[in-house]
C-alpha cells in the first residue's frame, strides 16, 4: 500500500525536465498540494514541444494539404492558378497539380517554430498560474533528497525535495561516421532551420521517425531515398500497414533501398555522400539521420543516488513509475517505456498521486493508442498481430479495406483499411487503423480494448451514415459468430 508523505502541505517536489512528463506532474502535485519547481533545459513543453511532436507534426500536416491537393482532378476540380505560363510547359501537356504548388519552405518552418514555441508559453503560463515554480537550466541529484540546479546565464540552487521526478527525456542517437552539422547531415531536430526545400533527402532509417519524415518531404515535393537496414519501411509495425504504406510512398517517387544499412555519412562539395556497409553509396543534396534515440541520463548523479539503470541507459521504473531509489520517480522516453508523449504524460501523473498519497492506478499499456502519421497514417491499440502469434494465442481477425467505404469514396480515398482482433468468445483484443486523421478514428477500438467490450458490443453502436467509422462496425460485423479455425 502507499504510504503518503505526512503533511502534503509541506511537502516538496522538484521536477528536472519540462516535457509532458514532467509539466503534468507538476500540475498534479500542486493540486495536491505540494511546493512544486520545474527544472527545464530548453523551454516548457521540452522536446515534445520545441523540437519533436509538435513541430514534425505541423510539418506533416502542411505537407498532408499537398496530398490533399494530389486528389483534386480525381474529384473533377482544375486549380487554374494565374501565372503558370503554359506556354513554359511541353506541348499539349496541361499543367498538373505539382507544376501549380510550391512550397516556400523558410514560410513553413517559421510557422512550424512559431507554433511550438506558442505551446510552449501556453505551457509556461498554466504552470505560473498553478504556482509552480519554473528554473530554466539543469539539474542534478545530489544524493536522494537534494538537487543541485544551474540556472542558464545565473546562479545555482540547491534545492531540498521530499520527491524528484526526473523527466530527462532522449536526444537523436548519431552513428561515430555520420555527425550532424545542422546544415547538410541533419538529425529530426534540425530540420526546422532548412530555408529551402532539400532536393535530394537520404533519410537513414525507416522506423516511425525515419517514415513521417520521407513521407513529408515526398509530399512537400524532394526527391527521398530511404535507406533501410530491415526488409521493409516500418518493421516493427502491423506488417499489412506497413506494406501498404511503403507501396503508396513508393508510388509517389520515394526510394527505399531496403536491407541496406548506413555505415557513414560525408559532406561533398554540393551535398552529402552515404555510404553502406556493402560498398554502394547514394547522393544527395542532404541527409536526415533517424536512426533512433538514447535516453538523457548523463551528468544527472543518478547512479550515486540509488537509481538504477537498464542495460539500455534507460532509467529502470516500475509501473506507478518508481525508481529503485526511494522518493525518486522517472516518467517518460527516459524510462524507456513507451515513447510516446501521453504515456510520458500518465507516467507523470501516476508518479505524483502515489509520492503523495493520492489514488492511484497502475500504468497498463494494452490501452495505449499510437499514431504514425504517415499519409494515410496508422493508428493502432492493444495487442498486435504479430504479439498474438508470438504468444500462440488463438483469435480471429477481419479487414475491410477504405476503398469501400461510401465516405472514403467521396473523398476521393483508395488506400487503408480497418483491422480487428478477437478472442474467439468474442472480446476485442486489438485493431489498426490505417486511414487519413487514423488518430482520430482509434477512438472507439481504444474503448472496446479499454473496458473489454466484445466485437458485437461495439457492432451494435450506431455510426453516421456514411462515415469513415461506419467500417469499424462493419468490421465488428463481420467477426460475429466466427469461430476457430
Amino acid at each position: 500500500m502507499n504510504t503518503p508523505i505526512h503533511d502534503l502541505q509541506a511537502s516538496r517536489v522538484v521536477v528536472i525536465g519540462g516535457g509532458p512528463g514532467g509539466y503534468e506532474a507538476a500540475l498534479v502535485a500542486r493540486r495536491l498540494g505540494a511546493h512544486v519547481t520545474v527544472v527545464e533545459r530548453a523551454g516548457l513543453g521540452g522536446a515534445a514541444v520545441l523540437t519533436d511532436a509538435v513541430p514534425s507534426k505541423t510539418l506533416i500536416a502542411t505537407a498532408e494539404w499537398m496530398t490533399i491537393a494530389d486528389r483534386a482532378p480525381d474529384l473533377g476540380i482544375r486549380l487554374d492558378v494565374p501565372g503558370v505560363a503554359d506556354a513554359t510547359l511541353p506541348e499539349h501537356r496541361h499543367p498538373t497539380e505539382s507544376d501549380r504548388h510550391h512550397v516556400d519552405l523558410d514560410d513553413v518552418n517559421a510557422r512550424v517554430l512559431a507554433l511550438a514555441a506558442a505551446q510552449s508559453q501556453d505551457i509556461r503560463a498554466r504552470l505560473d498560474r498553478e504556482g509552480v515554480r519554473v528554473l530554466l537550466g539543469t539539474a542534478r541529484l545530489d544524493g536522494r533528497q537534494r538537487v543541485i540546479a544551474q540556472e542558464n546565464g545565473g546562479g545555482e540552487h540547491t534545492l531540498k525535495a521530499d520527491v524528484v521526478l526526473v523527466a530527462t527525456g532522449a536526444t537523436p542517437r548519431v552513428l561515430p561516421d555520420a555527425q550532424p552539422d545542422g546544415e547538410r547531415i541533419l538529425t529530426w531536430t534540425q530540420l526546422y532551420d532548412l530555408k529551402a526545400l532539400p532536393e535530394r533527402l537520404v533519410v537513414v532509417g525507416s522506423g516511425v521517425t525515419g517514415a513521417e519524415f520521407a513521407g513529408a518531404y515526398v509530399s512537400l515535393g524532394s526527391d527521398v531515398v530511404l535507406v533501410s537496414s530491415r526488409d521493409r519501411v516500418l518493421p516493427g509495425e502491423d506488417a499489412d500497414a506497413a506494406e501498404l504504406i511503403e507501396e503508396v510512398l513508393c508510388s509517389r517517387g520515394m526510394t527505399v533501398m531496403a536491407r541496406s544499412r548506413a555505415q557513414s555519412v560525408r559532406r561533398t562539395a554540393d551535398g552529402v555522400l552515404v555510404t553502406l556497409t556493402d560498398g554502394r553509396t547514394v547522393e544527395g543534396s542532404h541527409a536526415l539521420m533517424a536512426v533512433g534515440s538514447v535516453p538523457s541520463t548523463a551528468g544527472l548523479g543518478l547512479e550515486a543516488a540509488g537509481v538504477r539503470l537498464t542495460p539500455s541507459g534507460h532509467i529502470e521504473v516500475d509501473k506507478v513509475s518508481r525508481t529503485s531509489a526511494r522518493g525518486v520517480y522517472a516518467a517518460g522516453d527516459v524510462t524507456g517505456v513507451l515513447p510516446l508523449a501521453s504515456v510520458a504524460a500518465m507516467q507523470g501523473r501516476i508518479a505524483m498521486s502515489h509520492a503523495l498519497g493520492d489514488a492511484v492506478v497502475p500504468l497498463s499499456l494494452p490501452g495505449v493508442a499510437a499514431n504514425i502519421f504517415t499519409a494515410p497514417e496508422i493508428a493502432t491499440v492493444g495487442a498486435s498481430q504479430a504479439a498474438l502469434d508470438a504468444r500462440g494465442e488463438v483469435y480471429v481477425t477481419s479487414m475491410l479495406p477504405l476503398a469501400h467505404n461510401p465516405r472514403a469514396k467521396m473523398l476521393g480515398l483508395r488506400d487503408g483499411f480497418v483491422k480487428l482482433f478477437a478472442h474467439p468468445t468474442g472480446q476485442v483484443l486489438g485493431g489498426v487503423v490505417v486511414a487519413p486523421r487514423a488518430s482520430e478514428l482509434i477512438f472507439p477500438i481504444t474503448l472496446a480494448v479499454t473496458h473489454r467490450l466484445t466485437v458485437d458490443d461495439v457492432a451494435s453502436a450506431f455510426t453516421v451514415y456514411p462515415s469513415i467509422t461506419g467500417s469499424i462496425a462493419e468490421v465488428a460485423r463481420m467477426l460475429h459468430n466466427v469461430q476457430e479455425g
